[in-house]
């Protein structure tokens, strides 16, 4: 498709960031030789005798080089562990059947056809912007979930789909450590600063689930209409002026399902799925759509029976769901089944699922999809085990650290080194609660000495924890967001991913940098009883 207008000068240092990027090699030995690397290094520092000390342990953590006898041992020993046990394996391919079914039944068009049939397209950015930010309730999930769907919106709407995709995704990983609700987050760092905090002789306010809830809420509205500001001033005008395709391009596989004598026996309607997102449906299609909303409303409202009762075993050890309990770690189920039983009923109703045996079918199509990625899982599922194992990633972390408290900061730049630390770190340590884990043991201390309340520095943390995420190639996600990126752009690569997701790093981390100081400098409380110093 042409060009429609002159490209900025921005567009063209995008282009830049593209065509570098795009010239790595395959992800698959891209990791390959990232795995070598530091099998390599952590060899050689190991010989040379480095270790790290944990503030909080009593020991040194030494560095494990990987061709060693140890190393190799433990290769062969775990190759398929670090496979199988890669985390996003758990939470992709678990929600993925369930997700395909609600979307190849049409449930999903559906629920977006009648949802968008009067919404205004300029609120459309700032809408995914927000739900984008607020869905890191749903944890991991929610890099699967949000980009597809919001693609379908802004389709449905008249507006450019890979904005929405890209605004999706951006949302959700550069906003990851904060949300207008609490969540499994939320407690999860709560737990970290409070086990830290235990050896400090004044730790100040106690750090609870709910100790940066006002700074979460304003900065997910900030960050809401930051996004939506990128999308739409941003991203889809570049989109336009590339002239960046609109439609997913049909696959080969795509075409011998719908053609091949093979695929006879699936129904019709499923084969023919229109694409179209046009407001308005058939009679049949909202009477399928009214009985999955029944379907949805039930299953809710069995989960909720579940996990009231104040003797449910859904209940953590002390009675209540926070800062752990058996339905926090229920996440992938829930999701499961709000979309999977919605999905069956609408497919069902609506004749885009004919037979029972239709469903395994329709689910083996979503696997089908992520074969690409389930071969680069076992690459980066070696990679990541390595890089852990290592203890590089400490040994990161813990150096990083002292070089920052060596240098003598004091007051409010320290806070801003903290951040632009933890910024740098979280391209290497995707993990939230693996680096706060490392950094919280030695900041939360030093930042005490200086008279900052443990909740407040968690509250700075949390800046650097994801805005640079969605520009790594440690984070997991990003390559099933290339996957369905290449759907309409078959020869995007990892340099077209960060081209798309820069505009939104500075933006995110300027503006939340802005809140945090607002907070700082006015003395509001970061959460309930928290505030900024330590009495």
């Amino acid at each position: 498709m042409a060009e429609t207008a002159a490209r900025t000068r921005t567009d063209r240092f995008l282009d830049v960031i593209e065509r570098v990027g795009n010239k790595l090699p395959d992800p698959f030995m891209l990791f390959l030789g990232l795995f070598l690397f530091v099998g390599v290094l952590s060899t050689v520092l190991q010989l040379l005798g480095v270790s790290v000390t944990i503030p909080g342990s009593d020991e040194a953590t030494a560095v494990r080089g990987l061709f060693t006898g140890e190393g190799m041992t433990w290769l062969t020993v775990n190759l398929g562990a670090n496979f199988i046990g890669f985390p996003p394996l758990l939470t992709v391919v678990t929600i993925l059947l369930a997700v395909t079914v609600a979307e190849r039944t049409g449930l999903l068009s559906a629920v977006i056809r009648v949802s968008l049939g009067s919404a205004p397209k300029w609120l459309l950015p700032y809408a995914v912007g927000f739900v984008g930010v607020t869905a890191s309730v749903m944890s991991d999930a929610a890099f699967i979930v949000v980009p597809p769907l919001a693609a379908m919106v802004f389709k449905a709407a008249g507006r450019h789909p890979i904005a929405g995709l890209v605004g999706g995704f951006a949302a959700v990983g550069a906003g990851y450590s904060t949300s207008p609700v609490v969540t499994s987050l939320d407690a999860l760092f709560s737990g970290i600063t409070t086990a830290v905090t235990e050896t400090l002789p004044n730790a100040g306010a106690p750090v609870t689930p709910v100790s940066n809830f006002w700074f979460n809420l304003v900065s997910s509205v900030v960050l809401a209409i930051v996004a939506g500001f990128i999308i739409s001033r941003m991203v889809e005008p570049r989109l336009v002026r590339e002239g960046a395709p609109t439609e997913m391009v049909e696959t080969e596989d795509d075409s011998l399902d719908r053609h091949s004598a093979a695929s006879d026996d699936i129904a019709p309607a499923l084969r023919d799925l229109p694409t179209d997102l046009s407001p308005g449906l058939e009679p049949q299609e909202r009477r399928a759509l009214r009985l999955a909303g029944v379907m949805f409303l039930v299953l809710a409202a069995l989960i909720l029976v579940a996990v009231l009762p104040g003797g449910s075993p859904w209940r953590g050890p002390n009675g209540g769901f926070l800062p752990e309990s058996p339905l926090l770690d229920s996440t992938v189920f829930v999701v499961f089944v709000l979309f999977m039983g919605p999905g069956l009923v609408y497919g069902f109703t609506a004749g885009t699922l004919r037979t029972a045996a239709d469903v395994p079918k329709v689910m083996g199509r979503g696997i089908k999809d992520m074969s690409a990625f389930l071969v680069l899982a076992f690459m980066l599922g070696q990679f990541i085990a390595l890089f852990n194992w290592s203890n590089l990633g400490s040994a990161l972390a813990v150096s990083g650290a002292r070089g920052l408290e060596a240098i003598g900061l004091t007051g409010y730049p320290a806070i801003i080194g903290f951040i632009l630390l933890c910024s740098v770190l979280n391209l290497f340590i995707v993990s939230g609660s693996s680096m706060w884990t490392l950094m919280g043991a030695v900041f939360v201390p030093l930042f005490a000495l200086l008279g900052y309340e443990p909740g407040f520095v968690q509250a700075a943390f949390r800046v650097g924890d994801s805005a640079t995420q969605v520009i790594t190639p440690m984070n997991p996600y990003i390559w099933i967001f290339l996957v369905m990126l290449q759907r309409y752009e078959p020869k995007a690569g990892l340099g077209t991913v960060m081209a798309r997701m820069l505009p939104f790093v500075p933006a995110f981390w300027i503006s939340w940098v802005l809140v945090l100081t607002v907070f700082y400098y006015t003395g509001t409380d970061v959460g309930p009883g928290v505030g900024i110093r330590i009495p």
